[in-house]
């Protein structure tokens, strides 16, 4: 049985995680390009620690000119088993106040201007993202989020948009119709690399605000998001305090089998592969390619 490495990408307003023993934030280079920021390395409650603010502390980096890719290796390079990320999402539904957290389980793609793959021209790989996230993980941070004192609901369908404007009136419309839970702006490509990096994920959507759909709700503002953040940031460290000791110090692995997606996946022949991604693969599929 592995060591648990318990990784935690922070979204907006949560840029550190307080209490963890041994903090030390260290600079994880990647070939990928420059991560978000460095990672903070510690232990809580037994259990190994990896935080990575997605939008630098100070929020420097927009949804999106984050390198997700760069973010998602170097918390793979970084030890991490298994991956928690941590967004602030708008929301479609009345029950889905502002404070609640829900932990999604599906996700729909809108974004267009973002690198979504660690492979490419020269080394094709196809994995599944039927199930994007993984139930462990779920169920651990749904249990974790009632024992802070969090109301929280479990499974519903991230949107993620481009950003880094707000929905017109007409997109949340149809969004809402779609069956959309939440709307954020980073979920995705960051998903769909940890399925690649055979990294379990999951994700908490904090909600900030109703979106634009709500005839009370007119239009989002970012003094009015600020607001509901700073409450959730306090809430999600709360979560985090106490989603370690339920994952505990020594791992299960997932009941998907992520961390074996990457046996099936590679098309490209051998002697075809392009050495260059072949090297910049190191981290995310060495298990395989070094086998």
């Amino acid at each position: 049985m592995t060591e648990t490495v318990l990784g935690i990408i922070g979204g907006s307003g949560l840029y550190q995680i307080d209490g963890l023993e041994n903090p030390t934030w260290t600079r994880v280079e990647s070939p990928w390009g420059e991560p978000s920021d460095d990672i903070l390395f510690g232990t809580l409650n037994g259990v190994q620690m990896r935080f990575l603010p997605r939008h630098g502390r100070g929020h420097i980096q927009s949804p999106s000119s984050i390198n997700y890719r760069a973010n998602v290796d170097a918390m793979k390079r970084a030890g991490c088993t298994d991956l928690i990320s941590i967004s602030a999402c708008g929301s479609f539904r009345e029950e889905l106040a502002p404070g609640t957290f829900a932990v999604v389980d599906q996700f729909i793609d809108r974004t267009f201007a973002r690198e979504k793959s660690f492979f490419g021209p020269g080394f094709v790989a196809h994995v599944s993202l039927a199930h994007p996230t993984c139930p462990k993980l779920d169920a651990a941070l749904y249990e974790a989020a009632q024992k802070a004192g969090v109301t929280v609901v479990k499974g519903g369908t991230y949107l993620a948009m481009e950003g880094p404007q707000f929905s017109t009136l007409a997109e949340s419309r149809l969004y809402k119709s779609w069956g959309c839970s939440v709307i954020g702006m980073t979920a995705m490509p960051e998903a769909k690399l940890a399925r690649e990096a055979e990294l379990p994920y999951a994700l908490v959507a904090m909600v900030t605000d109703y979106d634009c759909w709500h005839p009370d709700h007119d239009h989002v503002t970012v003094d009015q998001v600020v607001k509901i953040l700073n409450q959730n940031a306090d809430n999600a460290r709360a979560l985090v305090k106490q989603v370690a000791p339920l994952l505990g110090p020594k791992r299960t692995p997932s009941p998907l089998g992520i961390e074996h997606v990457l046996d099936t996946a590679f098309i490209t022949a051998p002697e075809k592969r392009d050495p260059a991604l072949f090297a910049k693969l190191d981290a995310v599929a060495g298990r395989v390619l070094n086998a």
